[in-house]
């Protein structure tokens, strides 16, 4: 038996087959084989076609299955990871609206931070466990705002894996970890968020049904099926944000455990049973693929928008397409802790919820025409990106999150010696890297919705370790040079 896991990204769209009783990844395939375009028509816009999702998930499908040489009728259920807290808007046809805003973009900062402010801090924080900020509900109301002859036409509004399910089957519904990472979701009431909705003037029967994260969402349809190559009775059980995604990926599902993702985005994700949220919505809580109104699990965020995103400028622009990343990381390598005075701060991807909404720009500081080379550039940028990220494990500290160990995928910037230790060294934490990514965890997530696993133990049996960092005992190179960003990081924000 056999199951897809599908992981739509900003970045592109990866399926991977796994054999639900080896555990074991048989195909993988990702579309486009170049970064997918993020259309940004204005400052602080963040775009993309829900089209080019559907016609890249096609293209992986079919790479999947050539290569595996599994029948398709061994193949049962198909799990689908996403973007998060991204805005697709169908009409009575079902037909997009517009452009999904994405997760990055920021143009409705002002209206969460208004909302925050007029409904009251401590009802959001309690309720919604969070600020609405530039979240999926306030860019809705952005929409009705802004583009009201759209809003008018608006039949169903989805995150983008509800989109891609729907695509699939032809049924519309969505999971309370969905909501949630919308800031549609009411955790006191354990019900959508009225409150919220009647602000915004956003009628509550535009969102799909809830399902159980892991259940029976739908069986392919007839034409879908024949355009994937796929049976039509294969099921969709599994579907969640990238991030609890990831987290679920790595077997990081109890309290107290924690996942790390370096992709686009930058994400340390941690397990709690209590409700537990930032004064200032600098870190944000959702619910986990295992909360229920019974058991809480839910997963506290620090996202940097400016990590994997920035380490692919400096390959374009300072690298000028010259060298893939293995020959960067490399290179970054060559050059002592603290990349002889020159920092960078990261913040070149919309506004950022880890400094309170503002978008202060990336910037370079400290550049010496006689001394610093590429390397250098190379170097700064990560370690920059990995004090952005230590700066908000300090903030996640602040709420009882402890860190001890990082669990994360083999993958992206993890891939990066200069990376991996800084982040060890700075957080003190052990760093375990593992043979999977959110393609995989989401055929897992398929097996266990399903009911082919019949608990996380069995499903994560196959789950390998590959690699340990260890943090050392004399850090002072690295918080020195953490210190140095983190002063140039307040005198910008003083500034603002």
């Amino acid at each position: 038996m056999y199951f897809i896991g599908y992981d739509i990204g900003s970045s592109s769209v990866k399926a991977s087959i796994i054999d639900g009783n080896s555990g074991k990844c048989l195909a993988t395939s990702f579309y486009p084989k170049k970064e997918m375009k993020i259309s940004s028509p204005r400052p602080r816009w963040a775009e993309q076609n829900p089209e080019d999702w559907w016609k890249n998930l096609k293209l992986a499908t079919r790479e999947i299955l050539l290569s595996s040489g599994i029948s398709s009728s061994d193949i049962k259920s198909i799990g689908i990871s996403y973007q998060m807290h991204g805005l697709v808007l169908l009409d009575k046809n079902d037909d997009v609206l517009r452009p999904s805003i994405i997760w990055c973009d920021s143009r409705a900062s002002k209206l969460g931070e208004d909302a925050f402010q007029k409904i009251g801090k401590e009802k959001c924080l309690s309720r919604l466990l969070n600020s609405p900020a530039n979240f999926t509900a306030s860019k809705l109301k952005w929409v009705k705002e802004n583009e009201p002859e759209t809003y008018e036409k608006i039949k169903t509004v989805m995150l983008p894996g509800d989109y891609i399910a729907m695509r699939l089957t032809g049924e519309k519904n969505t999971t309370i970890s969905g909501l949630s990472e919308g800031i549609f979701w009411d955790f006191e009431k354990n019900e959508i968020a009225d409150f919220l909705l009647k602000f915004y003037g956003i009628e509550k029967n535009l969102l799909p049904n809830i399902l159980p994260t892991f259940s029976n969402q739908g069986k392919i349809c007839k034409k879908t099926a024949k355009e994937l190559g796929l049976n039509k009775n294969t099921l969709i059980c599994y579907r969640a944000g990238d991030q609890p995604n990831n987290a679920f990926s790595l077997n990081v599902i109890n309290p107290g455990e924690i996942a790390a993702t370096a992709g686009t985005s930058g994400v340390i994700y941690g397990i709690s049973n209590e409700i537990k949220y930032d004064s200032f919505s600098r870190i944000n809580t959702f619910a986990h693929v295992n909360h229920s109104s019974k058991q809480k699990r839910l997963g506290v965020l620090l996202c940097i928008n400016g990590t994997g995103i920035l380490n692919s400028w400096a390959k374009n622009n300072i690298g000028n397409n010259a060298f893939g990343y293995e020959e960067i990381n490399a290179m970054a390598e060559t050059i002592a802790i603290g990349s002889e005075g020159l920092i960078v701060l990261p913040f070149g991807n919309g506004a950022e919820r880890v400094l309170e909404n503002r978008n202060i720009g990336s910037q370079i500081h400290g550049l010496n025409f006689n001394l610093h080379k590429k390397e250098h550039i190379f170097r700064a940028v990560q370690e920059g990106i990995v004090f952005s990220l230590y700066y908000g494990i300090k903030i996640m500290k602040e709420v009882g999150i402890q860190i001890k160990t990082i669990k994360a995928g083999n993958a992206n910037m993890f891939l990066s010696k200069v990376f991996r230790e800084t982040l060890a060294n700075l957080s003190g934490a052990t760093i375990e890297l593992f043979d999977t990514d959110g393609s995989v965890g989401a055929a897992r997530g398929a097996g266990i919705g399903y009911g082919f696993y019949k608990n996380y133990g069995e499903a994560f049996k196959s789950l390998k370790k590959i690699n340990v960092i260890e943090p050392v005992v004399n850090n002072k190179a690295y918080s020195d040079s953490y210190n140095k960003w983190l002063n140039i990081l307040d005198k910008e924000l003083k500034a603002q």
